[in-house]
């Protein structure tokens, strides 16, 4: 093995094992500069944008149900694993056998431990409190893979170092307008996050080893993103929004998005093939990604950023629910019909194709706590019942101001959702899998609910929700959730939904387990027809991750 010298390419992120099938997977990486990047004997070049040099390799022929342990090189010189890293050696196992499928779980990540400030009050994160548990594990109890469902990094929430760094970048300047003075403005600021998030060697490790499915919400572009009609007004309108949006969905699609692609898609997928169709060295890909970027912020159906994942006996749907959503206030859809199509076609197919578990992954929470969602929908009923009128502007200011823009703030998009699982729930399509589930982030807070309404169903639907990985949930917003669960919340709020002649909705669901608080990770567990949810949390001065929940969701 060589050893890297100082002229060498270096390895600044990655690598992360991405998109992974019975026969093959994807390995993604940033380097320094460009150079031949090799996994398992597959060698590709890297690309470039805006002066970072990234590669996307694609693993194929490998064996379903096969472990096979790999390293990366760079223009042949081995780069990792580190030869000084402690964690056992990063592998791709691929779907296959009847070995326990385990999908671990969670969103809202603030940066890496080590850059955020001791007296932030944030608890020990649960990304990197979770590798360090599990590399102490028999490789087999290791999980299958992990899904990030939003906030991977905060492009309006920095850290002291990051503001610095931007400071001295910008030269003491003001920026494009004072709102950005705290915040990312443009791709290259935006590398900073993902460089400050990806680094810690817990979390590096954990992304080598374990595919990961990942896809935004709000804060990798912007805080409240596509609240509403009156938003995207006020906000687009603004000067430095091009150069924002631009650098957070290209920066997106690099880091995150390229990977949710299986080899399939990416040879249909004319941006990548753009890009690989530039010179290996000097061609900048930037300006196809931004031209790319500004048409899905201006149009939206230009880009399908849902993704489906085939498991064996489970499928996973990931389903954009900020980019893609009809804010008109006569109309508000969080999918548009055509992207909704897609969706509910994936879950028909994943009966036909006779999965045990479907799992439908959103950033936003499908199932609230029946309070705020009845807030919300007593909410969106007086934005759409007075819109341009009084009621209707007091309305809008307590939505931006209390983010009511979960699936019960978009009404027709709630319930359609709800008779497409209940659809697959009760057989429509073929024989019922045993569980329909929605894994969701964005509140700060965990709980379990199951539907109970319609009866009758042949599958149990469930609500997941894992939130935050690493962050905080101020005490308000605590005794908020809590209120949100209670009888008499739910029984003043369905007199307040009633009052402004809310339509009742069809479905009901029961609280399980929950609320609960803290840095925190979910895995699903996944053996036939049975299926468990565990969840573990860490709390300030708690370094390791304390199991506070195992409950069966099917089977035994």
């Amino acid at each position: 093995m060589s050893l890297p010298g100082r002229d060498d390419p270096v390895l600044l992120l990655g690598p992360l094992l991405r998109h992974v099938d019975p026969v093959s997977a994807t390995v993604w990486v940033e380097t320094d500069r460009p150079c031949q990047v090799e996994v398992l004997g597959r060698r590709v070049h890297t690309f470039c944008v805006g002066g970072h040099h990234y590669a996307l390799v694609v693993v194929e022929d490998l064996e379903p149900g096969s472990v096979t342990p790999y390293d990366v090189r760079l223009d042949r010189v081995q780069v990792w694993p580190p030869a000084e890293s402690a964690f056992p050696p990063s592998r791709i196992r691929t779907p296959g056998g009847d070995h326990t499928f385990r999908i671990a779980f969670g969103s809202c990540r603030y940066a890496t431990p080590s850059t955020v400030e001791p007296d932030a009050g944030i608890p020990p994160d649960a990304l990197d409190s979770y590798a360090a548990r599990i590399a102490r594990r028999p490789e087999d109890e290791w999980p299958d893979a992990l899904v990030l469902l939003g906030d991977q990094v905060y492009a309006d929430e920095l850290t002291t170092g990051t503001r610095s760094w931007l400071h001295l970048r910008r030269g003491g300047r003001t920026p494009v307008a004072p709102a950005m003075d705290q915040q990312v403005a443009d791709f290259e600021e935006y590398t900073r996050l993902y460089a400050e998030s990806w680094s810690d060697p817990q979390v590096r490790w954990l992304l080598s080893t374990v595919p990961s499915s990942m896809i935004f919400d709000d804060h990798e572009m912007i805080d409240d993103w596509n609240t509403s009609a009156q938003w995207r007004r006020e906000t687009t309108g603004q000067d430095w929004w091009r150069h924002r949006i631009s650098g957070g969905l290209v920066s997106y699609w690099v880091y995150q998005h390229l990977g949710n692609l299986s080899p399939q898609e990416l040879a249909d997928n004319k941006t990548w093939q753009a890009i690989r169709g530039l010179g290996e060295e000097t061609d900048d890909a930037e300006p196809i990604l931004r031209e790319m970027a500004e048409a899905a912020d201006t149009e939206p159906a230009s880009i399908r950023w849902s993704f489906v994942r085939h498991w064996g006996n489970a499928r996973l749907i990931m389903i954009d629910s900020r980019a893609g959503r009809v804010l008109e206030e006569q109309n508000r859809r969080m999918l548009d019909d055509a992207e909704f199509d897609w969706v509910e076609a994936a879950m028909r197919r994943s009966v036909e194709e006779g999965v045990e578990h479907l799992i439908v992954g959103t950033s936003l929470p499908w199932l609230l706590p029946h309070a705020i969602h009845n807030i919300e929908r007593w909410n969106e009923t007086l934005n759409v019942r007075h819109e341009n009128r009084w009621r209707g502007r007091f309305a809008e200011k307590v939505r931006q101001a209390a983010d009511l823009e979960h699936w019960a703030a978009f009404g027709d998009s709630f319930e359609r959702l709800g008779r497409a699982l209940t659809g697959v729930a009760r057989g429509d399509h073929g024989p019922a899998p045993a569980t329909a589930l929605v894994l969701s982030g964005d509140v700060h807070h965990a709980y379990a609910a199951e539907l109970v309404q319609p009866g009758g169903l042949d599958a149990r639907v469930h609500q997941l929700t894992v939130s935050p990985l690493h962050n905080q949930a101020p005490h308000p917003i605590r005794i908020g959730f809590r209120i949100g669960w209670s009888r008499w919340a739910r029984r003043l709020t369905e007199t307040l939904a009633r009052s402004a002649k809310a339509e009742p909705n069809e479905f009901r669901w029961q609280k399980q387990a929950g609320p609960f608080f803290g840095n925190q990770i979910g895995e699903l567990v996944l053996s036939g027809r049975e299926a468990r949810f565990q969840l573990s949390v860490t709390d300030l001065g708690q370094e390791e991750l304390r199991g506070v929940l195992d409950m069966s969701l099917a089977g035994a």
